[in-house]
């Protein structure tokens, strides 16, 4: 039988010694509920930030999406919604 591992034993650890989390929990930027590990449908979007010649910056905006808004047909609405939301906070 294996021993009972710590509580300190237990933690996730980097090469650097800092304690990281196993999962970190993602928001849908949406509707603003969490976005569990069990939600399959649940995609994550870069969206590549780019000068007025077209060429990308190196920036990008993530935008996370839950199962429920994908499968409701409601996902491009809700893109296209946060976008716009995003454009108009960046120029004021």
């Amino acid at each position: 039988l294996l021993p009972c591992l710590s509580a300190s034993a237990r933690k996730m650890q980097n090469a650097d010694g800092t304690t990281v989390d196993l999962y970190i929990p993602r928001k849908c930027s949406a509707t603003n509920k969490l976005i569990t590990s069990k939600d399959v449908g649940s995609v994550q979007i870069n969206i590549a930030h780019v000068d007025g010649t077209g060429s990308y910056t190196g920036a990008y905006t993530t935008v996370a999406m839950c199962g429920f808004i994908r499968q409701s047909g409601g996902g491009d609405a809700a893109l296209m919604r946060i976008w716009e939301d995003k454009q108009k906070n960046a120029s004021i």
